[in-house]
């Protein structure tokens, strides 16, 4: 048995949507192929009704990103800006990676460096840690604003601006600026600041197209490492800025010695791509269709829920033409219409009510709700939207009054779980570089305790910067369910308090104990149990 059948062909006639190169003299048939289907697959038939006529490019992926980007995110923001429930799933997204509260909690791996300098042990680490997060906190949540190189943000309000941008834009943008004129008592703590750039910014110069080397402003090497960004001084269309606009900057990604200078975070859907798209995009068609129909769908309401009043008059409209047509009939008209406006009217609370004439009556015209179907549409489609932006229907649309405790935690779960790789791809991308930097000042400084004959940050610079982020907490469907479960699992040594305290209230497990600690002194203190 052989695996493929050589089978001799001469002139045939193609089917419609057929490839000429299909009438050679020969092909090869897969084995198990029919000659009426010469495609091993079906999704690669050309005749087919449903695949026939769909006939999509294939790409490289900095060409389908970059070409149509400034399309495509200007109709993504549009879409965020004007309908409510893009915004609304926005909004949820950044609330629950981000939230008020982007807590640093240092973790630097004393056991690598234990191996190079045996003084960083776990006590030491211990101590490293508290005085690393507590410098990070004066430096981040600072009242005047140092952190944010505009004197705008504090750092957490910086950090759910950035991934605003990188949900809606596809990137985030931010540039790692050395300022030690600021550095002083009553002004910065810090040299290092945070200059947030719009990613529209970011381009090849004089809107070249792309090149080997060049990727929508992304500069690349041979093997595709980002090794410079090119940054307008200004955005394109802020007119007042016009002639800084048409200037580019050439920043390169970091210092000699490592430190970045440049830190742009994006998802990537495929490998080699330098850019990112915007959550939005797969169902911004969709979303657009839904905004028409709800705008179409309040107006027929409107339209039907207007009362309509008519006055039904006893005189038949063929003599009341036939009236008007003759001489005579002039009079009768004029008659009846000077009885109509002697009809004397009725005042109630201001509002009018006119007195008809014998024989005349008010009609209503009833109202009717257009579509009862747009609800359960309107939820399907909803549906859709949510799962491209990774949270639940529930969370975009805040009606729970279709869910039960079940269907609620299973589709909460399966949004956390989405919810935390994307709060981990932000601190990757984004939060953790910057936590570098500032650390890197911090042990130039000697603001931190460091042990004789330690390794210098950039020789060990992953261990020292080992670190997670904790952001809100996941929160409970039924609170009691859920922490004797917690409570089970500690018992039990499958968890710990780190992390029940972390995803469920977006705490620090030693400030926890802390303030355990302090209540129970208070309670002692005054007798109570």
């Amino acid at each position: 048995m052989v695996d493929t059948a050589r089978v001799q062909i001469g002139r045939v006639r193609l089917k419609p949507g057929v490839p000429r190169a299909m009438g050679n003299a020969s092909w090869s048939m897969p084995y198990g192929s029919s000659l009426s289907s010469p495609f091993a697959y079906s999704a690669d038939s050309l005749t087919s009704a449903e695949l026939g006529d769909w006939l999509p490019m294939v790409r490289g992926p900095d060409t389908e990103v970059n070409y149509y980007r400034d399309r495509r995110v200007g109709r993504s923001r549009d879409l965020e800006r004007n309908d409510g429930w893009a915004r609304g799933g926005i909004t949820r997204v950044l609330d629950n990676a981000i939230g008020s509260l982007f807590r640093l909690i240092v973790q630097p791996d004393w056991r690598a460096l234990q191996r190079v300098a045996p003084q960083c042990d776990e006590v030491w680490a211990e101590e490293f840690a508290e005085v690393a997060a507590s410098e990070w906190r004066l430096w981040a949540d600072d009242a005047a604003r140092w952190a944010d190189a505009a004197r705008k943000l504090s750092l957490v309000q910086m950090f759910r601006l950035q991934l605003r941008h990188k949900l809606i834009d596809g990137d985030s943008l931010a540039a790692l600026l050395w300022s030690p004129e600021t550095v002083g008592e009553g002004a910065a703590r810090l040299a290092t600041t945070v200059q947030m750039i719009d990613p529209d910014r970011l381009s090849n110069p004089y809107e070249a197209p792309d090149t080997h080397n060049m990727r929508g402003g992304v500069e690349i090497n041979d093997r595709g490492a980002p090794i410079a960004y090119h940054i307008r001084r200004a955005h394109q269309n802020d007119m007042f800025d016009a002639d800084l606009s048409m200037i580019w900057d050439r920043v390169e990604r970091e210092t000699p010695w490592g430190r970045p200078v440049v830190v742009h975070d994006h998802d990537s859907d495929r490998i080699a791509q330098h850019r990112g798209i915007g959550v939005l995009t797969p169902v911004l068609d969709r979303m657009k269709m839904l905004s028409r129909y709800d705008g179409a769908e309040i107006a027929q309401a409107l339209l039907q829920t207007s009362i309509g009043t008519f006055i039904t008059s006893p005189y038949d409209p063929e003599q009341m033409r036939m009236a008007m047509e003759s001489d005579g009939g002039r009079d009768e008209l004029s008659f009846y219409q000077g009885l109509r406006e002697a009809a004397p009217g009725v005042n109630i609370n201001g509002v009018k009510i006119p007195s008809l004439v014998t024989g005349e009556q008010v009609t209503f015209a009833p109202a009717r709700h257009p579509s009862v179907n747009f609800e359960a549409f309107e939820h399907a489609m909803l549906r859709g939207v949510a799962a491209s932006i990774g949270c639940t229907a529930e969370d975009i649309t805040n009606d729970y009054s279709k869910a039960n405790y079940s269907s609620l935690r299973a589709s909460m779960l399966g949004a956390w779980r989405t919810m935390l790789r994307r709060r981990s791809d932000f601190s990757i991308g984004t939060a953790t570089p910057i936590w570098g930097a500032v650390l890197e000042e911090l042990i130039d400084r000697k603001m931190v305790p460091m042990p004789r004959r330690a390794p210098s940050f950039m020789a060990m610079r992953a261990a020292y910067m080992r670190c997670r982020w904790i952001g809100p907490g996941r929160g409970w469907v039924d609170p009691v369910k859920e922490r004797q479960g917690a409570v089970l699992g500690m018992d039990a040594g499958f968890d710990t308090l780190e992390n029940v305290a972390g995803e469920m209230s977006g705490a620090d497990w030693r400030d926890v104990l802390d303030q355990r600690k302090r209540e129970v002194v208070a309670f002692t203190e005054r007798g109570l149990k």
